[in-house]
């Protein structure tokens, strides 16, 4: 159902379903993407180090750790299920040996689908983003969809696009051949 441009939530009944968007919400690959000078001299310090797939469950359970969350125990499985069939992947900055952030996220294609973020180190989820948007960029992705807005991406230069746009760009994106690793 990704690929037709539907994504996944459980209701607080734990109940999931494939929920769509006439509004979505894209993480430019190109110059609109800016963040903060400061997140700047964080990188420029190397504190952190990025990963693929380190510690997918980790991530998960990151993404999922909140007062509320769409993430049930059954979607947690589902996530599990998709990173063992090479789907569902988690792109994740550490400390040393300290799990900093990360972001849990589905590629079809040229697409990568972010479905949450986290951090536990103040800075580890933005880290995550610029090196994982610096690494689509170079695997030639043809879009990074944030499904909905908010305003730490908005910070970021995420944009809407309606749906139609939206449907004509995964379908680019699904006739590209790209790869985290």
């Amino acid at each position: 159902m990704y690929a037709q441009g539907y994504f996944l939530i459980a209701e607080e009944s734990d109940v999931w379903g494939w929920y769509g968007s006439r509004d979505r919400t894209l993480i430019p690959l190109d110059e609109r993407f800016r963040y903060p000078k400061s997140l700047r001299r964080v990188l420029n310090q190397e504190r952190f180090t990025v990963a693929i797939n380190h510690d997918f469950k980790a991530v998960v359970a990151g993404c999922a750790n909140r007062e509320s969350t769409w993430i049930s125990p059954e979607l947690k499985q589902i996530y599990w299920e998709l990173y063992q069939t090479g789907w569902a992947h988690s792109f994740e900055t550490w400390q040393g040996d300290e799990l900093a952030g990360g972001i849990l996220g589905i590629v079809i294609g040229g697409v990568f689908i972010g479905e949450s973020m986290f951090y536990r180190i103040p800075e580890g989820s933005k880290v995550a983003m610029v090196k994982l948007v610096e690494m689509l960029r170079q695997r030639r992705f043809v879009m990074f969809d944030a499904q909905m807005m908010n305003p730490h991406l908005e910070r970021f230069g995420a944009y809407g696009v309606k749906d139609d746009e939206y449907m004509v760009l995964l379908d680019k994106a699904l006739h590209r051949s790209c790869f985290l690793f």
